[in-house]
């Protein structure tokens, strides 16, 4: 394995990305919720509070339109997303969080809070808050969606 001196700094940060989408996919299959993808995941953890139109989805996960809905369609039927009505247009539709997707949540947010929490402890809450900081700057310049 390379030094770490030598990885560029994207691979750096998906590094820790990728553990922590194992830990949470580890936990969630634990618990039962071991029917869908890590291409449906970063679709569905797309979707806003109050629902997410397709076009977005698809955006937002840099998939086409077709994919997303190919994912999207294979979400509902597993019981995590539904399509409701746009309230704000006639002709559109949202796609939401379903029952079985609203009880991961939680599940997936517990995993992200322990792993946040060793990361903290080995950093120390000095290099902790730099290492946010910084990334919440580079955010400003690298995330179309913030």
């Amino acid at each position: 394995m390379a030094e770490a001196a030598e990885l560029n700094l994207g691979l750096l940060l998906f590094i820790p990305h990728r553990a922590m989408e194992n830990r949470i996919f580890a936990a969630l299959t634990e618990a039962g919720f071991d029917d869908f993808t890590l291409a449906q995941a970063r679709v569905m953890q797309r979707i806003g509070p109050h629902g997410t139109r397709l076009t977005e989805l698809a955006e937002a996960a840099q998939v086409t339109k077709q994919t997303a809905s190919h994912l999207v369609d294979q979400l509902e039927r597993t019981g995590y997303v539904r399509r409701t009505p746009d309230p704000t247009d006639a002709r559109a539709r949202l796609v939401r969080l379903a029952e079985r997707g609203l009880a991961a949540q939680p599940i997936a947010a517990a995993v992200v809070a322990e792993v946040e929490a060793e990361w903290r402890a080995h950093l120390g809450e000095r290099r902790w808050r730099q290492l946010r900081e910084a990334l919440a700057s580079l955010r400003e310049i690298t995330d179309p969606y913030r």
